[in-house]
Order: structure tokens, then C-alpha cells, then sequence
């Protein structure tokens, strides 16, 4: 398995194609160590190893962050047909399933 540094606001805003605007990147700084500290409880630690990430690992950092910096409100709205929800309600399935591969479970 191998680790990488955690995602930073940077990798994040490259991520939504924002990499250029330094208020994208400050946002998303601040948003990465809440949801990499939420990851972490997840797997209990797991997949976290001196300050660095599994793989796998940083790509649910990566797109989970983006969910929040997108919408960090976290507000939904609606005009019409069309419906933005909130960004961040927890993981998603796939995010689940990478997290999952770290958490220990009961048996």
C-alpha cells in the first residue's frame, strides 16, 4: 500500500477546476482538516500513517473536500426543475466503500 501527503487546498481546487483562485484554494485549506480528521475516525485510524494517507484514501479527501468547498453553506436550493442540494451529508457510496476497506468491523 502506498501513502501520500493528504490533499491540500491546492489539489483540492485543481480538483474543481479552480486551482487559479486563491480564495478556492484558502477555502478549501480550511475545509480539508475537518474532513480528513472525519475520515479518520471512520476508519479508526486505519489507512493514516505519519501524516500521510493511503492512496485510495486521498481521493475520498480529495472529492469529499470538493463537496464541502463547493457548498460550504451547506445549503439546498431549488428554481424551477432544478435542485442543488447539500454539499456535504457524509460519504458517499463509493467513498464508502474505499473507507470500508480500512474499518474494522464486527463480525
Amino acid at each position: 500500500m502506498d501513502y501520500v501527503s493528504p490533499p491540500d487546498g491546492e489539489d483540492i481546487a485543481q480538483f474543481l477546476g479552480q486551482g487559479d483562485d486563491p480564495a478556492v484554494v484558502a477555502l478549501a485549506e480550511e475545509h480539508a482538516p475537518i474532513v480528513r480528521a472525519m475520515a479518520q475516525a471512520y476508519t479508526r485510524g486505519k489507512g493514516f500513517q505519519g501524516g500521510q494517507v493511503a492512496e485510495d484514501i486521498h481521493a475520498v479527501l480529495v472529492a469529499a473536500t470538493a463537496r464541502l468547498v463547493a457548498n460550504p453553506e451547506q445549503m439546498s436550493w431549488a428554481a424551477g426543475s432544478a435542485r442543488v442540494s447539500g454539499a456535504f451529508r457524509g460519504w458517499t457510496l463509493a467513498e464508502t466503500f474505499v473507507l470500508n476497506r480500512y474499518r474494522k468491523r464486527a463480525k
